[in-house]
Order: structure tokens, then sequence, then C-alpha cells
């Protein structure tokens, strides 16, 4: 029996085409100003992160590519941030009018919509919602880089349109080769690129409602999850970063107190899968890591263009951890209960994302034999698509640097989706099991 392709499938298809697609360009001799041509594993890296909205290279970004080359990047991110299907979808809604019950099941898989024919009435405005945030923030970023930093007209567009399309989609690549180090005494672009990833990453069913409902006590469950969770994650990140940095050397401690807060904000904010530093993460506190890891693991919210397990998921899970201690008969959050299914999902995601961390950590480790600290801190970025480092990607062997695009493509597609990708077909149970109820703890 043919197996069925279902939307899973054509997602996960989609995304693999592209990367495909994006590392037959960057080898392309006009693509890089190394002798002759790109290596494979370099254009191949470097196509995944930028698909799956990573930001992490093995290379320096600003000098081994081609203006072509950062061209195909910023592509590759455009289309991997909005989504390959939605976008191919929306593309032959223009052309035939209409989406076949395919596309519009594909793109209700990427977009997580709840049913197709919201998917059709929503693929349009997507689009539109972020090319609109896009083109906002290069205009911003594009004023203050030519009035701030003297650059001319056409350089500073250039910039800033590359920068805003990282920022929103969450890719943190730049044209620079230190990083967004070089605006770490900048509080304007600062801003700007902390706004660029918070809005981006939040997820726009949340963006959605906030414009339909303004008063909280209307918000979904999905919303108050994600907004007080991210409000809740920034604070920790926030005053963890200052406490942790404030003296170190390498870090903040020659900074004046202004830039040692806004750089603590950025702190707070990239690592929820932005990929922007305004410092060098190799040099940072044991502490800090290590909150670093909670914090690209969990990402941002759904359906946005941030990566991890999401804010809703972290933050639904530990409701039902609260009811249990209580000895609630229903996991609640505020005056709704949470589905038994929803549950059952969270903890997957959750267990699949912690089960493909590890199970990178120990090939990279047995790969490399770095050390498990910094190879720990790559392979939670790879997977969140974070795309933060501490750089040590560019020292890894290709054999290990195959394992972080295969974490990337996994965290970006979703684990759910590549789950439900790889599976022959979902059988339903017509009888129900006697129910047993084993020792736990």
């Amino acid at each position: 029996m043919r197996a069925r392709f279902g939307p899973a499938r054509i997602v996960v298809g989609f995304y693999a085409i592209t990367v495909s697609a994006g590392t037959a360009l960057l080898a392309l001799p006009i693509s890089s100003t190394h002798h002759g041509h790109a290596e494979f594993s370099t254009a191949l890296f470097t196509a995944a992160s930028a698909t799956c909205i990573t930001g992490m290279s093995p290379v320096d970004v600003a000098t081994y590519w081609t203006p072509f080359g950062h061209v195909v990047m910023l592509l590759l991110v455009q289309a991997g941030g909005l989504g390959i299907v939605t976008l191919s979808a929306r593309l032959l809604q223009l052309v035939r009018g209409r989406i076949g019950i395919e596309g519009t099941l594909a793109a209700q898989a990427d977009a997580h919509t709840d049913t197709p024919a919201h998917a059709r009435s929503m693929i349009r405005v997507i689009v539109r919602f972020y090319l609109m945030l896009e083109a906002t923030l290069a205009v911003l970023l594009a004023l203050r880089l030519h009035f701030a930093y003297g650059e001319g007209i056409g350089r500073a567009a250039w910039e800033g349109l590359f920068n805003s399309i990282s920022a929103i989609n969450n890719a943190g690549f730049t044209l620079y080769s230190e990083g967004a180090v070089k605006f770490a005494g900048d509080p304007w672009v600062l801003a700007l690129l902390c706004c660029g990833v918070f809005i981006g990453g939040l997820g726009y069913p949340v963006w959605f409602e906030l414009m339909r409902r303004r008063r909280p006590h209307q918000w979904s469950m999905h919303t108050r999850l994600t907004l007080y969770g991210s409000v809740i994650l920034f604070f920790a990140g926030l005053v963890t970063f200052l406490v942790f940095e404030w003296r170190n050397p390498a870090t903040l401690a020659h900074m004046g107190v202004t830039d040692k807060i806004w750089n603590s904000v950025g702190g707070a904010v990239f690592p929820r899968t932005a990929g922007f530093n305004t410092v060098d993460y190799a040099q940072v506190r044991p502490e800090t890591m290590a909150v670093n890891y909670v914090l690209m693991f969990i990402g941002g919210g759904s359906a946005g263009t941030s990566g991890g397990i999401k804010v809703s998921t972290f933050f639904l899970l530990g409701a039902v951890i609260i009811s249990e201690i209580r000895g609630e008969p229903q996991a609640r959050v505020g005056p709704r209960a949470i589905p038994a299914a929803v549950q059952r999902q969270a903890l997957t995601v959750a267990l699949l994302g912690v089960g493909c961390v590890m199970a990178g950590m120990i090939a990279v480790i047995t790969i490399s034999e770095q050390p498990m600290q910094l190879v720990l801190f790559e392979t939670i970025s790879a997977f969140s698509t974070t795309g933060l480092s501490a750089n040590l990607t560019s020292q890894l062997p290709v054999a290990a640097q195959i394992v972080l695009i295969a974490l990337m493509f996994i965290g970006r597609v979703g684990t759910m989706t590549v789950g439900t990708a790889l599976a022959m077909r979902r059988n339903k149970r017509r009888y129900r099991l006697p129910e047993e109820w084993p020792i736990v703890g």
C-alpha cells in the first residue's frame, strides 16, 4: 500500500527542498569570497541555518559570503520565517486564485491554525503582518545607521533591511564580523532589535487576539500563557544577566550603568531564539550560561518565528504540576481546564526536545571531544533555533556540524511535525484497555 503524504510530510519536504536549493546557490562561485567556491559542508550548514532561522555559522558571514551570498541567505531567512508552505500556498493562491486541499492542510500544519478554512483566510494576513513589521523596522534601523554611523543611504538601507528581516524572523544573522557587539553601546539599535525579536517571536495568534480583545479577562488560555510567561522569562533573564555579569571583566564590567542595563536587556531577549549577541558568550559566567540553557530551550511563542519547545508548552506543564501538587481533579489555567489531550501533547513536545538535545550533545561530544558545557550550549542553541554560539561551531568537525544541522531542522519544523511525518499512519483503537496504576516517583 502506498504511503500517504499528509500535511506534516509536505511541510518537512518543503523545508528539505529549500535547504537543498539554498545549498546549491551558496555553493556557486559567485556566492563566496573563498577561492573557487564554498565548501559543500559550509554551504549546507549555512543554508540549513538560514532556512531554519537559527543564525549559527561555521564561518564569518560578513567576509566569507559575497553580496549575492548575503541575498541568498536573506531570502532563505525570509522563507523560513514566514514558513515555506505558507509562502508557497500564498503564491499559488495569487496565481491560480485558489489553494488546493493539500496546500491548505500543509499551510495549516506550518502556521499552526485551527481549521483549513482558518488557514486560507490567515495566509494573506500573516504575510502582510510580518512584511509590514519588517518594512517598519528596516526604515528605523536604516535611519539610525545613516545618521549615527555615517553609512551611505544605499548601504544603510541594505543593512537596515538585512538586520530587520533577521530580527523579525529571529534569525540573528548580521553583516558584521563582530555581530551585534557593534551596537553594544547604542541603546537605540539594541531597543529596535529587541522589539523586532520580541514581536516576531511572540507569535501572530497572540498579536491578532490582542487586536480584537484588549481586556485581559477576555484573553484565551494560549494568550495568557504566552504573554505572562514571556514577561516572567524576560525579567528572570534580565535580573540574572545583570547579577551574574555585572562584574565580569570580559562582558559588562567595563561598561557604564546605562550600557550594562541595555546589554542585559539584550541578554534577556536574544537567547529567546534570536541569535544576536552583544557579548562574547564564550566568556560569560557559568551561571549565565546555565540560565541561557533554560531560556533557549523554552524559546518563544507558538506559531511565531521563534523556536524551542515554546513558552505556552513550558508554562502549561507548570500549571499541570501545580494542579497535581494541589490535588485538584483537573489541571487548569485561570477559569479554564486543560484538556488531557493537550497535556499529553505538551509533555510529548517537551520530552522529545529533551531527547533530541541529549542525543545531539552525546553525539557531538563523542565526535569532537569538546567540553560538555560548551557542547550543551551549542546543541540547545541549534535545537531551539536560537543561533547563539560560544565560538565552538567553527571548531567542530563536519560530522558534528551535521548533527547540529539535524537539530536545527527538527527544531524549526517541529518535533511533533517530524514525528507525524515519519509515522506511516495513525491508528485509531475502537476499544479501551483496562486501566492500571503503576507506582510513580
